[in-house]
């Protein structure tokens, strides 16, 4: 039997939705184009999955349900694992597969690929320490606390990392028993059918993962259905609102990672190669387009001159190309509607006087990625606050640089906006980071660092940039209701309407 993702790989292949352990055609006529995002050309097509589709799909999360929740945390565990090593032995033609619909290199992809199995066998191991309590309360009770699994629950993925964000995701709701619908970015939404069909592969009974692929309206379906107990989505802040309002009205649980407007604060005492060497990665791993990409940098005064030509000349050396290729460094955005979002930054950036020290190179192609959504590295110094580019999120690799005098000026500028996911703080003064660290808003801080993640550790936002968690306990929890149970131990009973006095 041929690789799914061989499959998957072939242009104009077709697979369909996924759910109950196999595909299915769609129920009505209407497909969405994927492209291939460095070519600028159609590489393939994927249903638009209609409410009836969807509503087949979480049947079969249904039907999977009993049978996934009523397994021992034990044979889950090793369903987990097992479903891991399938997934680690089938990371290059993943990282094959990502590239070819996001458009980010293949060393970037299979570097990302090579962590994802640990998600799976963390909460693996987690889901076994899971254990509820005990107390012996007042009036001759004892109290115990369970942990249930939600039912059938929505995973609503992205487009910039689809497979990790999914794992993410899917590993938690999976050890907490929960059966899943995934519906992926229709910008990207292969790989996810590949990695259901890894889980079949892996011995995950049918039902327990599935996906419908489409638009909004696939989406809105997905989070209006009756059976779907939990809904959580990455995504941007305006998708976040919406699916916000669907879950309160219904309410039922949700967790949101949005948008955001990442500040990178570089002290007059940081080791400036390498805040340097950061904010590169910062800003330009994935052409930009991650929820915490460094987009707003502010450096002190002392070093803002030297800071701005070393980042701008590294920028500039940084290789555009064919994302298979072992020497391209950097791929396309994601497509045509974010390649004139990011010249539309660009073109107001410079109405609004900031000064480009970097991207202003004529930007050559090969004839075969002429048509690819290729943008240079942008970097533009002396962005004031009241700039557009310091203040909306651009989702591509065009970054601003701020300078700062004091820390209380560089708080004040980081907090700037309605914002609050990532932040990353260059200072050799850890003290002083830490104290930095509690003044700035952020779910998510590094210092002298950014971007590093982990299954241990914990990920969120908070105002526009979303609410709940993903990785960790929280993440495990977040997927599962408590429950308390009573019991008597007293001897006889009582009886209200007989006289009794004890109430409560």
């Amino acid at each position: 039997m041929q690789n799914i993702i061989e499959e998957l790989l072939v242009p104009e292949t077709n697979k369909g939705l996924f759910y109950g352990g196999a595909f299915h055609a769609a129920s009505q006529p209407g497909e969405i184009v994927v492209m291939n995002p460095a070519k600028g050309i159609r590489f393939t097509t994927v249903p638009d999955a209609s409410p009836q589709d969807v509503a087949a799909a979480v049947a079969a999360a249904r039907t999977a349900f009993p049978g996934w929740s009523g397994l021992d945390a034990f044979d889950r565990s090793k369903h987990l694992r097992a479903f891991a090593e399938v997934v680690r032995d089938n990371i290059p033609l993943l990282a094959i597969l990502e590239s070819t619909v996001t458009g980010r290199s293949l060393r970037e992809m299979t570097a990302q690929m090579g962590r994802i199995p640990e998600w799976l066998e963390y909460f693996a191991g987690i889901a076994l320490g899971l254990e509820g309590e005990s107390n012996v309360v007042k009036g001759g009770y004892v109290t115990l606390t369970q942990y249930e699994p939600l039912g059938p629950v929505a995973l609503l993925t992205p487009w910039n990392h689809p497979v990790l964000i999914l794992i993410k995701k899917l590993a938690a709701a999976l050890a907490a028993g929960n059966t899943c619908v995934i519906k992926p970015s229709e910008l990207a939404p292969v790989s996810p059918l590949a990695i259901a069909v890894l889980a079949k592969q892996a011995g995950l009974p049918d039902g327990v993962v599935n996906v419908v692929t489409g638009g909004p309206a696939t989406g809105a379906a997905l989070c209006a259905a009756d059976d779907i107990h939990y809904i959580d989505l990455t995504g941007g802040t305006d998708t976040g609102r919406k699916v916000a309002s669907v879950a309160g009205q219904r309410l039922i649980k949700s967790t949101l990672e949005l948008g955001g407007k990442t500040p990178v604060v570089v002290c007059e005492d940081a080791e400036i190669d390498a805040a340097v060497a950061g904010v590169l990665f910062a800003a330009f791993v994935a052409s930009g387009q991650t929820c915490v990409a460094g987009s707003r940098i502010l450096v002190h005064s002392q070093i803002y001159d030297t800071f701005v030509q070393r980042l701008a000349a590294r920028a500039d050396q940084i290789e555009l190309g064919d994302p298979m290729k072992d020497s391209t460094q950097m791929g396309p955005v994601i497509s045509q509607a974010a390649l004139e979002r990011c010249h539309r930054f660009i073109a107001t950036a410079h109405s609004e006087g900031g000064r480009q020290v970097a991207g202003t190179q004529a930007l050559e192609m090969p004839s075969e990625f002429a048509k690819g959504y290729y943008i240079r590295p942008t970097v533009f110094a002396d962005v004031r606050p009241d700039h557009q580019l310091f203040q909306e999120e651009v989702f591509g690799p065009v970054i601003s640089i701020t300078r700062f005098e004091t820390d209380d000026q560089a708080i004040a500028l980081a907090n700037t906006g309605d914002f609050g996911l990532g932040v990353s703080i260059w200072s050799r003064d850890i003290a002083r980071a830490h104290r930095l660290s509690r003044h700035i808003r952020g779910g998510i801080i590094w210092l002298n660092d950014h971007h590093r993640n982990d299954p241990r550790s914990v990920w969120g936002g908070v105002k526009d940039s979303g609410f709940g968690k993903e990785n960790g306990w929280d993440a495990l929890r977040g997927y599962l209701s408590k429950k308390s149970v009573v019991i008597r131990t007293e001897p006889g009973y009582d009886d209200w309407f007989a006289g009794s006095n004890r109430y409560g």
